[in-house]
């Protein structure tokens, strides 16, 4: 309950609330803090008017400390204020919940300073043209002439601040400490306040009017507040009546002066006590109470769904702190991990640094060998050299001519020699002193620099938005995106769909969008689909799974793309017709390979009785001829009097028509060719002819059902012959083929005809 505590503050006195009040924002004060911050305004102007009407008078120009004493002699320590008993007339600095509130500066009247009274719990008429400003939202309200009586008193409040202050178990504080309350010695019953014992000595003297006050253990002061009378709660328009009645309407209690007085004399009224009871049983049962009223009700399910918030704060609270543990935990185990492929780096270039010292200690004492090597030849040479000088002058200096010219060719030659073996080259160093080795460290430079923490993890799974995810006719369009917390990096996505029928799934998309249409999927299936991230470091994990239903019937248009020049579109391309007396051919812009499908097409103007052709086509049709010329398009071409199937200009003569009029005929045929195993296909039949043709208004149909692989046609809702092609397979669109005589217009999206059950070895009424 210490959390509850903040609550049960006032927000001018920083103390528990005493005898509190409601102010129309719903904020609490205390009553006598109410009556400390009241502000006289000129002609009933709050605060709030005089700054709108330019006075420039803040809300808290009034704001000053109190320069009163506070205390006296005589004083219980609940000062008065203006003559008004107050609470504890040192405000708080700062209330709980933040706001600074001070009392008005004006003093007190000179009567007032000299018989101070204990608490009475009456106080004197408000002065007129009274305002009071919120301490907590800051509005102004301006009181009327009941004052602050008409403001209700809030007993639950009290009682619930009462309950608090008895259910502490902690040593009882005295109220009048201001720094760190010491533990309470005494309780004044009269004063109903606790002292420690230099509080009392000080604020509380036993002598003057106070000896007579009755002071008690704390103890017992506590046992006393518990069992006084809980006060009867009155009118605040009539406070000599007790409230005993309750207004439905209103949701408010009343007295029998308020009825009397018919304010709620149209109202229904009923008994306080049993609308006390009715609502404690609604509030604990949950229901309604007689009225509808909702108010316990909605109170209890507010702090249930706020109950279930604080659960939810709870154990999201442990959540983070099992976080904090976790980071710490994997915060060492990373510097740890970082520490270590520091410290190889630093091996390896260490390592490194010793191979590279190697090769230049090998440089230094290559060089120093070639230059002592050079040192030492040279020192002989010089030597020899330096020996033949010293000779070659000694012998000079004989005065013997015979024998000096005896010997001077050869010492001449010998000069000669010794000075050719000082040739070119032969004083010039071997080797550099300088070391031709130079480090490259740039590069690794650069690697260190820009050495940093990679992304070595795949991604985690996206989140499929299920809010932007739909399907429309045979397109699903698929929305997701990275879990909020993730900060993995991502350079795109794979989604992969089955193949509508429970199979293996494929790439339908690959790339950076996190929203992808897929079109071109069957009718009436039922997809899964899923999707993927991706990085340098691999795929992550699929996302949850999405079933996907398209749609059952299909609506499609004439495709404009895929029709010949020659094609008049019109009334959004459902419309047709065509500005050539040769035939052209136009496709609907949806094909089909799986379920049922059947469209119409109402004749619009038929002139001069050509042939149009409706039926099926391959992507890859002829456009220029009559559909069906080819093998890309299976058709019925009809004029006004009689229809013929078409299937690769397949031709026949009447007779072999005629004779597939009969079921049993085709019947016989089928199984006769099921015998010899030749699994000969209707396709492969010459065309038929049936009567019946078209004119004006008539309406030809179209029934493709893949489920049994055949083809039928319909003109004004009567079956045109037997089944008209079968064993069909594969991806198939709507197609038709008219000249200039003809205009029709497409009918999509149709139920199948009554006559035909989809799955049955043989459409009824078909014949052959």
């Amino acid at each position: 309950m210490d959390e509850m505590e903040e609550e049960l503050k006032c927000p001018v006195c920083g103390s528990f609330f005493r005898e509190p009040i409601i102010l129309p924002c719903s904020h609490n004060i205390c009553l006598a803090c109410a009556r400390n911050i009241l502000v006289q305004t000129p002609d009933a102007e709050s605060p709030q008017s005089s700054r709108a009407s330019g006075s420039g008078v803040s809300d808290y120009d009034y704001l000053d400390l109190d320069k009163m004493s506070l205390y006296s002699e005589a004083d219980s320590g609940y000062g008065s204020y203006g003559g008004f008993v107050s609470a504890p007339t040192t405000p708080c600095q700062k209330s709980p919940n933040g706001v600074r509130v001070f009392p008005p500066t004006v003093p007190p009247p000179p009567q007032a300073q000299h018989h101070l009274l204990p608490h009475t719990g009456v106080l004197p008429p408000v002065p007129r043209n009274s305002c009071l400003t919120c301490p907590q939202c800051h509005r102004s309200l301006t009181l009327d002439d009941r004052g602050l009586r008409g403001f209700p008193k809030n007993r639950v409040l009290e009682g619930v601040v009462d309950r608090y202050q008895q259910s502490k178990a902690a040593a009882l504080k005295c109220q009048l400490c201001e720094k760190s309350p010491r533990e309470a010695t005494v309780m004044c019953e009269q004063c109903d306040v606790f002292y420690c014992d230099p509080c009392r000595l000080r604020c509380h003297p036993p002598r003057g009017p106070l000896a007579k006050h009755r002071l008690v253990p704390p103890a017992q002061g506590r046992i006393s507040r518990r069992t006084s009378p809980r006060k009867i709660s009155t009118c605040t328009e009539h406070e000599l009546e007790n409230l005993s009645m309750y207004c439905v309407q209103c949701k408010t209690p009343v007295c029998y002066q308020c009825l009397e007085d018919g304010k709620h004399s149209t109202h229904e009224v009923k008994a306080l006590g049993a609308m006390w009871k009715l609502h404690k049983t609604t509030n604990e049962s949950g229901g309604l109470s007689a009225d509808g009223c909702h108010s316990n009700g909605q109170l209890s399910q507010a702090l249930n769904v706020l109950s279930d918030r604080a659960t939810e704060a709870k154990e999201f609270l442990v959540q983070l702190r099992n976080m904090v543990q976790h980071i710490q935990e994997n915060g060492v185990e990373f510097e740890a991990c970082l520490v270590a492929q520091c410290d190889a780096l630093i091996e390896a270039l260490n390592r490194r640094k010793a191979q590279l010292l190697s090769r230049v200690t090998k440089e230094h004492e290559h060089k120093l060998s070639v230059v002592r090597d050079q040192i030492s030849h040279c020192t002989v040479k010089l030597r020899q050299t330096t020996g033949l000088m010293e000779y070659c002058l000694e012998v000079i200096k004989e005065n013997d001519p015979s024998g000096f010219l005896q010997i001077s060719d050869a010492l001449i030659r010998r000069v000669h020699m010794t000075e050719n073996q000082w040739g070119k080259g032969s004083l010039t160093p071997r080797m550099s002193s300088d070391f031709d080795l130079t480090l490259d460290s740039g590069p690794l430079l650069q690697t260190i620099h820009q050495l940093d923490f990679v992304q070595m993890k795949v991604p985690a799974a996206p989140i499929l938005q299920l809010e932007e995810c739909c399907t429309q006719t045979n397109s699903a369009t698929l929305s997701w995106k990275q879990p909020p917390l993730s900060t993995i990096a991502v350079d795109g996505y794979i989604l992969e769909l089955d193949d509508g029928n429970g199979g293996q799934f494929r790439e339908v998309y690959v790339g950076t969008e996190m929203i992808c249409t897929v079109d071109g999927l069957h009718f009436n299936s039922t997809y899964k689909s899923r999707v993927k991230a991706f990085n340098s470091s691999g795929v992550g994990q699929y996302s949850k799974t999405l079933v996907m239903q398209t749609s059952e019937i299909a609506w499609f248009t004439f495709d404009p793309a895929s029709a010949h020049p020659d094609i008049i579109l019109s009334n959004d391309n459902l419309t047709v017709t065509c500005n050539s007396y040769d035939d052209r051919v136009v496709m609907g812009n949806t094909g089909f390979s799986r379920g049922v499908h059947y469209w119409e097409m109402t004749i619009d103007r038929y002139d001069n009785h050509p042939d149009p052709a409706f039926g099926i086509a391959r992507a890859d049709v002829m456009k220029d001829v009559m559909l069906g010329k080819d093998d890309k398009a299976w058709a019925m071409y009809v004029d006004n009097n009689r229809s013929w199937f078409m299937h690769n200009n397949s031709h026949t003569n009447r007779r072999y028509g005629e004779c597939l009029q009969s079921d049993r005929c085709l019947m016989h045929v089928l199984k006769l060719d099921n015998i010899i195993g030749r699994r000969q296909s209707m396709t492969s039949l010459p065309m038929r002819l049936t009567d019946g043709g078209i004119s004006k208004g008539a309406t030809v149909g179209v029934l493709l059902d893949f489920s049994r692989g055949i083809l039928l046609f319909l003109i004004n809702d009567e079956q045109q012959g037997p089944v008209a092609f079968n064993t069909l397979e594969g991806m198939y669109y709507p197609a038709i083929s008219l000249n200039r005589n003809v205009q029709v217009t497409l009918h999509s999206g149709l139920p199948i005809p009554d006559f035909y059950t989809p799955g049955e070895s043989e459409a009824a009424g078909s014949v052959c």
